[in-house]
């Protein structure tokens, strides 16, 4: 892989969302949600289509005002960045092009209006594998070649950090696998990477972290292989839910109530949950352990009846 020129010093940049809020008229698409995105590693955004991912990316970019709360750059809001095009690469969209321009004007047009030197066309260009395609005109490029050259686009001030929105959309499994291999080589560089998607089998296979969001709140965040120890769930059936859930929480057990006679507990280990159901003398009627797998891991967060209470796993 032909290497990026690290013209700065990276690994100092980190994306912070404070209790972020953005509503359009009645609808609240961001509420109140907060999470840190370092340097080192590929975060993954994950959620629904209209959990409030693409929202976020666009107050973060200065694209959108913010209602409440923040999302800041090194503690700055992008408009107020020194040389945004050179700290933040950002590819949220890939039909913004001209049809009738070829890849290599597009990117002298968006090199000159930031400020960047034509000389480093040539280099993302190669970086992307868009060098034989670089004189051919945008209008005839499939969806996979779009997404290569919104990413070159993005990569033509050399920045810090690089934001993403569903950028293996339109890409093939040898497309997928050269994308994986550019963000983590990014990532290692000391980039801050944040890339969104709705896919959570195809990102866990690309991202070091997650996000998770659902209806514009947290559901659950922290790095993927700690996310996916914590997928066994504990199912207790009873006729004394209330007092099973009283003495889970004393124990500090999170539970919620999957059922009208049944109580749930994730990540927990299951013989300390019998335990606690033995001492507090709860009729226990049935009790099962389920292992989920990160696609239904997902799926529970997300979907309408999942826990009001974000899951958050500490880096190890």
């Amino acid at each position: 892989m032909t290497d990026v020129p690290v013209s700065r010093l990276k690994g100092q940049l980190m994306i912070t969302v404070e209790r972020l809020t953005k509503r359009y008229g009645t609808v609240t698409a961001v509420d109140g949600l907060s999470f840190e995105v370092g340097p080192g590693r590929v975060t993954g955004f994950l959620g629904p289509n209209g959990a409030g991912k693409t929202t976020t990316l666009r107050v973060l970019l200065g694209l959108a005002a913010p209602d409440g709360g923040s999302a800041t750059i090194e503690g700055r809001r992008y408009r107020d960045l020194p040389n945004p095009a050179q700290t933040v690469g950002a590819a949220l969209e890939n039909d913004c092009f001209h049809p009738g321009r070829s890849a290599v004007e597009h990117l002298r047009v968006v090199a000159t209006a930031a400020g960047i030197p034509r000389s480093r066309v040539a280099q993302v260009l190669g970086l992307v594998g868009l060098t034989e395609a670089r004189h051919r005109r945008v209008g005839g490029f499939s969806l996979g070649m779009r997404q290569r050259l919104t990413l070159a686009g993005a990569l033509l001030g050399d920045p810090g950090v690089l934001v993403m929105d569903e950028p293996l959309n339109g890409l093939d499994p040898d497309g997928i696998r050269w994308m994986r291999d550019l963000l983590r080589h990014l990532a290692a560089e000391g980039r801050t990477v944040l890339v969104s998607s709705h896919l959570l089998a195809e990102a866990v296979q690309t991202v070091d972290v997650v996000v998770v969001i659902n209806h514009g709140q947290l559901a659950a965040q922290g790095p993927v292989a700690e996310l996916a120890a914590v997928t066994s769930t504990t199912r207790i059936r009873t006729p004394d839910t209330a007092r099973l859930m009283d003495a889970l929480d004393g124990d500090g057990i999170p539970a919620r109530l999957a059922e009208a006679d049944t109580v749930e507990v994730r990540g927990a280990d299951p013989d300390r949950v019998a335990r606690t159901d033995a001492a507090a003398s709860v009729t226990v009627l049935e009790l099962t352990r389920h292992t989920e797998n990160l696609e239904e891991l997902f799926f529970d967060l997300t979907s309408d009846h999942a826990n009001d209470r974000a899951l958050e796993v500490s880096p190890s």
